[in-house]
């Protein structure tokens, strides 16, 4: 077999014990340089520890610390708002949000207090306020929050009824759910703060019970629809009937006062024809007689005026009767 030469091949320049050095001075120089700074974000805090003790808090900006891990920073963002979605998940925010198929029944459905079933999804905001509890009383953040807050609005959804749930509760529960969920936090020093609870959608669970439930809905849109039309039409009609009572009124009080002014003036006349009659009541009373027959036949044609005895009326008629005769012929 042919020999070969295995011996490596020799370096271009050669290693003296003082180059050595100085290349281990440089990396460690590197190494102390680049562990004795941290940035610390607009956003955020930091919490540094010397030897795994909390020994101070820093703000944003560039900060020194002591080098090979005798501290530690950990930088929390304090002035970022986080979500949390329950019973449903979001796989890319934006316009449009882009949801998850998965459904998270474990999540979502809840038992009302008329022990009906509710399929509830919601979402929390928080913020960190308080990095050091946030970072050493809490194991695991996620866990605690997601829990705290199931627990929370299982608990106000099983106070109540679920059309209650499905309507005018809603708002409460957001209330309330916000509230009592900070009391939890700040009980346990969890050093978040919730910001809002906002449910998103709340319908019965999916089947023969949802298809009821939407039944019934659609009966009270329908009740409420023609409730609504019931007052429309009543707007429209009673202060149409009102203003045509106001006008029969109207009518009536000008009619009243006419009838008023009349009978006034034929008391007033009548009053100025007694003192003329009994000043004189012959002429009066003929003056009364004239004023009656010329009212009576004021209009009339082809009258004949006749005495009660119908004295001289046969000859009148039959002189008449031959005077037209003649004329006629």
């Amino acid at each position: 077999m042919p020999i070969r030469d295995v011996t490596p091949p020799k370096l271009p320049f050669t290693l003296q014990p003082k180059m050595i050095l100085v290349i281990l001075a440089v990396v460690a120089a590197a190494s102390v340089v680049m562990s004795s700074f941290f940035v610390v974000d607009q956003t955020e805090e930091a919490v540094v520890l010397r030897f795994g003790k909390m020994n101070r808090m820093a703000q944003p900006g560039l900060h020194f610390k002591l080098p090979f891990n005798i501290e530690k920073n950990f930088n929390v963002p304090t002035q970022v708002v986080q979500n949390m979605a329950f019973g449903f998940r979001t796989q890319r925010p934006g316009l449009p949000t882009v949801y998850d198929n998965r459904n998270f029944p474990e999540e979502s459905i809840m038992l009302t207090g008329d022990l009906n079933i509710a399929d509830v999804e919601w979402i929390i905001q928080f913020r960190i306020v308080d990095p050091k509890n946030w970072l050493f009383n809490i194991e695991n953040h996620i866990k605690t929050i997601r829990d705290i807050s199931q627990s929370v609005v299982n608990m106000l959804v099983g106070d109540r009824a679920i059309l209650d749930v499905l309507g005018p509760e809603r708002t409460a529960i957001e209330v309330q759910g916000q509230e009592l969920m900070n009391d939890i936090f700040q009980s346990y020093q969890a050093g978040i703060r919730i910001t809002t609870v906002k449910l998103q959608n709340v319908v019965p669970p999916k089947g023969t019970v949802q298809d009821a439930f939407e039944d019934v809905n659609k009966a009270i849109q329908d009740m409420n629809r023609f409730i609504n039309e019931g007052k429309e039409a009543y707007n429209k009609e009673i202060p149409k009937a009102k203003g045509e009572a106001e006008q029969l009124v109207q009518i009536a009080k000008g009619y009243a006062a006419e009838r008023v002014n009349r009978a006034r003036g034929d008391v007033a006349r009548f009053r100025s024809v007694l003192n003329e009659y009994r000043k004189d009541r012959n002429t009066t009373r003929t003056r009364l007689y004239y004023e009656m027959i010329e009212d009576v036949f004021r209009g009339e044609k082809n009258v004949d005026l006749i005495d009660k005895n119908l004295k001289n009326f046969l000859p009148l008629k039959n002189i008449e009767s031959q005077g037209t005769a003649g004329g006629a012929r």
